[in-house]
């Protein structure tokens, strides 16, 4: 037998005889399948409306999403609803109706400052100006929610650089300071216009000429000094004129009987906060300026033990100046002018000479009223010397960063900042106290300014006080700790009537920034990152050049 007849033989022999039933199931079975797939071609193939709802009118929107422009080839607003049809046929009554558009605050909430509010300052005690000092209201404590208004006649500021000589006077109706201040030339009322000669206490011969001195003693051209902390500013005469030096100043003043100083340097569009030497540390980190200045700022130096000059040397680099104009400086010839007697102030003086040695500080010089002190680049030295001139110790165990909590919101390392640095603009950078890393200090590095903040309270400034706003990530990390209609309200508060905002966050937190914005008005909409569509983060953009308010509603 062959091979191959024997390998038929043995497989006949292996496999099994079908009966007729087998065969049966197997046909039946392969017939049904066939006859499924058919059907179910057949099915899918056939367009039908779904039983018992009538038609709806053909809607441009109602196709797959396939079929449908890119978005980002589009220039309208993206929309992250339904595109079913049968979401039109849903009714009405189960789907959430808006929330109702915030009203505006009373007429005498024009100027408003929530932690700097006259009202509440009565509240506290008067020793070392601690009413003056930051105080929030808290949730039992706060207005209701409403939309701070404009003064009547209010007008878009002038550009820079003619605002920093003029401003509109009803912008800022207050005639106090001028009055006041009124042989000294801080602000003049002029018609309609808030003029600023360049005056102050200690500009004798103006702004001008007082720099000018200043220079002689202070390497202000070299570059050395890029920002400087002007504390008792005045109307931040000395910050705007440091300007023509490409020097950045952190201007700061209370809120005291000079009314309105601090809002007449944000109107002329001047670095500016509310603030005072108190009880607490300032909100800036440690080595943070180039220049501490004080012109007259009736601050005690001598007092407390030092404890201002030891916070000046806080936010001091090393190798920083400190500088002091007014008494006691120059009191063997201005005493009687200053109505003290010679004395005291000889007496003032050298204490602040003791306080300025314990620190290791030496002094630069004095001329012209201007006396000036630097700090050491190091204080290897020091140590040594430091218990001969009974020192105050080296903070040890502390954060000589924190500060008590207090543009752009969540500045990181200040990028969009250097990003417009050679545009004609100024920007705060701001470290919110709830993230996880505190790079306030690096912003400081870069030359520019910047404070410590707590978004789910009031920024220490005046209304109407800045021309855009920039959010990167702030409402995502507020989210379980304030409500995002309150810090909107705070950036409309602070934001210029035609002002802009860039909110940048997840789809997800951006959808309900939009449905917030929409309460206050805003003019907005949701576009792409440079991410792409397909990026979860998005941005809202608010132009609010269209004014929306209940005195003016057309476009100007």
């Amino acid at each position: 037998m062959s091979r191959s007849n024997a390998f038929v033989a043995a497989s006949s022999f292996l496999l099994p005889s079908p009966n007729r039933r087998t065969l049966a199931f197997v046909f039946v079975g392969a017939f049904l399948c066939v006859l499924s797939y058919l059907l179910g071609i057949y099915t899918n193939y056939r367009p039908s409306l779904p039983p018992q709802l009538a038609p709806v009118a053909r809607n441009p929107e109602d196709c797959h999403p396939l079929l449908l422009p890119s978005p980002s080839s589009s220039d309208g607003p993206l929309r992250f609803l339904s595109r079913h049809a049968a979401a039109n046929l849903i009714p009405l009554a189960s789907v959430d109706q808006p929330s109702p558009p915030v009203p505006f605050c009373a007429a005498n909430f024009t100027h408003y400052c929530p932690c700097q509010d006259p009202d509440r300052e009565r509240r506290f005690i008067t020793v070392d100006l601690v009413h003056r000092e930051r105080h929030c209201p808290g949730p039992d404590d706060r207005p209701p929610r409403c939309r701070v208004p404009r003064p009547p006649g209010y007008r878009a500021p002038l550009p820079w650089p003619a605002s920093r000589d003029r401003a509109w006077f009803a912008n800022v109706p207050s005639t106090k300071l001028s009055e006041a201040k009124k042989d000294q030339n801080w602000v003049r009322v002029e018609g309609n216009w808030l003029v600023f000669p360049g005056g102050g206490t200690s500009f004798i011969k103006g702004v001008k000429w007082y720099v000018a001195e200043m220079a002689k003693q202070v390497p202000l051209r070299s570059g050395e000094i890029r920002t400087v902390l002007d504390i008792g500013c005045g109307v931040a005469s000395f910050g705007g004129h440091l300007l023509d030096y490409d020097i950045l100043t952190m201007s700061v003043a209370p809120r005291d009987i000079h009314e309105a100083q601090v809002q007449f340097a944000l109107e002329r569009g001047l670095p500016a906060m509310l603030g005072v030497l108190s009880i607490h540390r300032l909100p800036y980190p440690s080595r943070s300026f180039d220049m501490a200045h004080c012109a007259r700022c009736l601050v005690p130096w001598s007092g407390h033990d030092g404890l201002y000059l030891l916070e000046i040397d806080r936010v001091l680099r090393p190798g920083g100046y400190w500088v002091l104009s007014g008494p006691p400086i120059n009191w063997k010839n201005m005493y009687k002018g200053w109505a003290r007697k010679h004395k005291d102030l000889e007496a003032e003086q050298k204490a602040i000479e003791d306080l300025a040695k314990q620190l290791c500080w030496k002094k630069v010089s004095e001329k012209g009223g201007i006396a000036v002190w630097r700090k050491p680049t190091n204080h290897l030295h020091c140590i040594k010397k430091s218990k001969i001139l009974n020192s105050p110790p080296f903070c040890s165990g502390t954060d000589p960063d924190s500060a008590w909590n207090i543009m752009d919101m969540n500045a990181g390392f200040g990028g969009f900042a250097a990003a417009l640095s050679k545009y004609p603009v100024w920007v705060m950078n701001v470290i919110p106290v709830d993230g996880k890393n505190n790079t306030l200090g690096i912003v400081y590095e870069r030359g520019l300014i910047g404070t410590y903040m707590d978004w789910c309270e009031a920024f220490s400034t005046y209304p109407r006080t800045y021309d855009l706003l920039h959010a990167n990530g702030i409402f995502g990390m507020y989210m379980d700790k304030c409500e995002i209609i309150d810090i909107l309200l705070e950036m409309d508060r602070i934001l210029r009537p035609e002002g802009a905002v860039i909110i940048r966050d997840h789809v997800d937190v951006i959808v309900k920034a939009k449905q917030a914005a929409d309460r206050l008005r805003w003019q907005s909409k949701i576009v792409h990152s440079e991410n792409g569509p397909f990026h979860p983060e998005k941005l809202l953009i608010v132009d609010n050049s269209i004014a929306v308010d209940r005195n003016l509603a057309s476009r100007r």
